[in-house]
């Protein structure tokens, strides 16, 4: 129904977090990276919305939500914004995390040796 919503009001807060800190210059690895995290839940975002159209959920007329026309549907919307969308924001920021700090470990890992090969050429 609109469990879209989450992952793409974390979406909108990630892009401003990310925005303001490249104005800054920080030099945080996870900051850097945020643009990863921003790629994956703009267009999770969109494809979980654009099947919610297909199915009809979401239509260009006010509510915008069929759910929220009727108030037991509304009910029921939250609920799976609060279980399912928080939880499709949760693991894309986990598996956001794994990837940065797995590729920071190969980058550190692959630092010596690159130094080491051109320090002898």
């Amino acid at each position: 129904m609109a469990c879209f919503l989450v992952p793409t009001t974390e979406a909108i807060v990630t892009t401003v977090i990310k925005k303001v800190a490249d104005k800054k210059g920080s030099d945080n690895i996870f900051i850097k990276k945020m643009g990863w995290l921003n790629n994956m839940l703009w267009g999770g975002s969109a494809l979980l919305a654009f099947e919610h159209v297909w199915h009809g959920e979401v239509t260009p007329w006010f509510p915008f939500l069929t759910a929220a026309a009727n108030p037991a549907d509304a009910q029921e919307m939250l609920h799976e914004m609060f279980t399912s969308g928080v939880a499709m924001a949760i693991l894309v920021t986990v598996a956001w995390v794994v990837m940065v700090a797995v590729t920071h470990a190969i980058s550190k890992k692959s630092a010596p040796a690159i130094k080491q090969s051109s320090t002898k050429a």
